[in-house]
Parts: C-alpha cells; sequence; structure tokens
C-alpha cells in the first residue's frame, strides 16, 4: 500500500491546499495573517445543522466568523449567489468559506463573481432572455470582487476548481427550452481546507453519491487530448489511492480512517490538472434533460463510455491499466481494456449508486435519442481523443446498452 504523509501544504495555481486532519483548526490564524479577519460561512441546510462537522468549523475560525449563510442547494440557483452577497453586505464579510459538497462551493464562488460583475438580477435575467452571448462569462476580465475558501467534505472533487455554473432559467423557464445558466472562470479559492475530520462527519450515503464523480475525473485525465505526464502523473497516482479507498470509504467494505485519509488525498490528486471529457459530457447531456445528480450518472455511464472509447482509439488504457491495478505485461490491448472496464465496474458496484439508467426515476427511454444528441455536441468532447468521433448514434449505443 502505498504511503501518503499525515499532513501537506501545497500552492496549486494560487490556492494553498493544506491537508492533515485537524487542519481546520488553524483556519482562522491563516485567515488573519492574511487581514481576513470576517468570514461568512457558506453551506447547505443539512451541513449547517451537523454539529459534528459544524463545530470544529466555529472553533477553527473564533473571532473571525461573522456568521453563517446555510441557504445553497443541489440546484445551484443563481437567485442564491445573490442571496449569499446580500448577507454577506449584512455581516460585512471579507472572506467566504464554503463547507460540504460542491454546490456550495461553487456558489459561493460563483458570488465572488458576480459582485465583480456588477449585473443585477434582472439586469441578468434579460440578457439571458436576449440570448446575450456574453451571458455565460461573468466579469471578463477581473477576478473575484473578494476571496473564497473551500472546506470539502464529500468527493465530487469539486474544491480546486474555479467553480461551476449557476442557473438562471430552468428548461420550463427558459425561452429556449433548455436550462440557461451563467458561470465565470477566474473564481479559484486562496485555500482548499482538505480535513478528513471533517469527511468523516458526512453521511456514507452522500459519500459514495459524489465518489464516481471525482473518481471519473482521474479516469478522463490520460485520455484527453492535452494530457501530459505531469497531468497523468497526478490522476493515475490519484486513481490507485482512489480505487482502494473509495469502496472502504463509501461503499460496502468499510475500513479504518487511514482509508479516508487516502481517499481524500486521492480526490485532491485527480483535481490537480484534470480534463474533463468524454464521461463529464454523459452528465453533462442529462442535466439539460433532468434534475439528476452527476455522480448517479457518471457511475451508470462511465464503463459503458469507456468500452465505446476503447472499441475506437486506445484511450491510455495501459496508464489507467496502471491506477486500476490492471496487470498489463504480456497482455494485448483488447485484455487490458476489458479489465480496464470491469475495474471501473467494480469501483461502481462496491458503492451504493446506480448501475442502470432505468433506475433512475428522473430518465424516460423515449428521451435516449434527444440527449444522445446533447452528449455528441457537449463542449467537454472537444477534449477527447484527436481520433475519437463522438457520434450521435454511438453515443445512442452507449445510452442503450446503459438503459
Amino acid at each position: 500500500m502505498l504511503p501518503i504523509a499525515d499532513s501537506f501544504e501545497h500552492v496549486h495555481r494560487g490556492c494553498e491546499i493544506r491537508y492533515g486532519r485537524g487542519r481546520i483548526a488553524g483556519l482562522g490564524d491563516w485567515l488573519a495573517d492574511r487581514g481576513l479577519d470576517d468570514a461568512l460561512v457558506v453551506c447547505g441546510s443539512n451541513t449547517g445543522a451537523n454539529d459534528a462537522l459544524m463545530d470544529p468549523v466555529r472553533v477553527g475560525l473564533g473571532e473571525r466568523l461573522a456568521g453563517v449563510f446555510d441557504g445553497t442547494s443541489p440546484d445551484k440557483r443563481v437567485e442564491t449567489a445573490y442571496d449569499l452577497l446580500d448577507a454577506r453586505a449584512e455581516v460585512g464579510a471579507n472572506v467566504l468559506v464554503a463547507v460540504g459538497g460542491g454546490a456550495s462551493l461553487d456558489i459561493a464562488r460563483q458570488a465572488t463573481l458576480l459582485a465583480a460583475d456588477g449585473r443585477d438580477l434582472g439586469d441578468l435575467r434579460a440578457d439571458a432572455e436576449a440570448g446575450n452571448d456574453a451571458l455565460g462569462d461573468l466579469a471578463p476580465g477581473s477576478g473575484p470582487a473578494f476571496p473564497s475558501v473551500v472546506v470539502p467534505t464529500t468527493f465530487a472533487g469539486a474544491d480546486i476548481s474555479t467553480g461551476g455554473s449557476l442557473e438562471v432559467f430552468s428548461a420550463e423557464e427558459s425561452p429556449t427550452g433548455q436550462p440557461i445558466s451563467v458561470s465565470g472562470g477566474g473564481a479559484w479559492p486562496i485555500a482548499d481546507v482538505a480535513d478528513p475530520d471533517l469527511f468523516e462527519t458526512t453521511p456514507t450515503s452522500v459519500l459514495a453519491g459524489s465518489a464516481m464523480n471525482g473518481f471519473d475525473k482521474g479516469i478522463e485525465t490520460p485520455y484527453a487530448r492535452d494530457a501530459s505526464p505531469v497531468s497523468d502523473a497526478a490522476a493515475v497516482h490519484g486513481l490507485r489511492l482512489l480505487a482502494d479507498a473509495l469502496p472502504r470509504v463509501a461503499g460496502d467494505r468499510p475500513d479504518g480512517e487511514a482509508t479516508v485519509d487516502r481517499a481524500v488525498v486521492g480526490s485532491l490528486l485527480v483535481q490537480l490538472d484534470r480534463k474533463i471529457s468524454v464521461i463529464h459530457a454523459f452528465g453533462h447531456g442529462f442535466a439539460r434533460r433532468y434534475d439528476v445528480q452527476q455522480g448517479a450518472i457518471h457511475a451508470v455511464v462511465a464503463p459503458h463510455a469507456l468500452a465505446y472509447l476503447f472499441d475506437e482509439v486506445d484511450g491510455s488504457r495501459r496508464a489507467l491499466a496502471t491506477g486500476l491495478g490492471v496487470r498489463t505485461d504480456g497482455r494485448g490491448d483488447d485484455a487490458i481494456a476489458e479489465d480496464v472496464v470491469e475495474a471501473v465496474a467494480d469501483v461502481r458496484d462496491a458503492l451504493d449508486v446506480p448501475a442502470r439508467l432505468r433506475d433512475l426515476p428522473e430518465t424516460d427511454e423515449a428521451d435516449l435519442p434527444a440527449i444522445a444528441e446533447f452528449v455528441a455536441d457537449d463542449p467537454p468532447m472537444e477534449r477527447a481523443p484527436g481520433e475519437f468521433d463522438a457520434t450521435v448514434e454511438g453515443v445512442l449505443g452507449v445510452l442503450r446498452a446503459a438503459w
């Protein structure tokens, strides 16, 4: 079993990763050293009510805790970000501390760009209704209006990021019949406090739901057309840790605290230079049709999408085999590809996540052709291997196999 450090710091694109058990205790002092004295905690209502998680956060911030905004939700509505900005103004906070899963982290980071952008909700909606191309680019040419810190508690791999999109109109509200979202690309957090003690306060069902989303970031990076030896190294080592640890932490093979540590480090590594591609395109295709958790879609489609990829191209199967513990010496490419797909399915099957699209209550088999068109045209497909051509027919075949 590969060893990991008990604690470490690493700066990635201006974000200081602070890993280790109990690291949350030093957050207040770390902020004070940077002249940040009033922190607003951002989280969802369930997280806000989880004292086992929130008490260490409160103690760690100490007198620098200015308040708690617990209004985030998985649908990531833009109105929530504006409510957050109102709460920040009310308490006079000069830094946001986002705690929990991807939704809270994304809303906090995107709120820092909304503040810099300057448009109010009415203007944003008007731009959306007018089909303004600038809608999807918050605060172009400028950075966040104020800093944010992330404190992840799930394995979605949303912490070392500029944050996801916020929904302005749902499909039902939208003039186009498709969801309309807004986002910006410059909202890097200034710190990521990755404390395994806090992950252990998250229900196993929530960890399982997030696990495949983060795990697939490691799978997709090696086969991306812009992959490099540096991105491969982080992704493959992260997969080594996650493939062993996730079933023990979030699945049906419980283990001790050292495994949680390994899962947290693995989740960090697969994010460092991640290259989201084919599998994420499938997730986005479903998001354009349904309000469905991305981790659930990733869990179902990942093995089938990989099999499709390997039928067409090499897909860096040997690098993935190294990360997933698949033997390669003296073996042919086809056998390696089959075992890589099986290894991904084994991780999925050890988690409490769906294995078929028909098991997701939101999905309708009649929608698969339309979803296939979304997937084939989704921007992350542009990062697929150069010789890979994701046709609507091929994607539909994956969806029918996953049904």
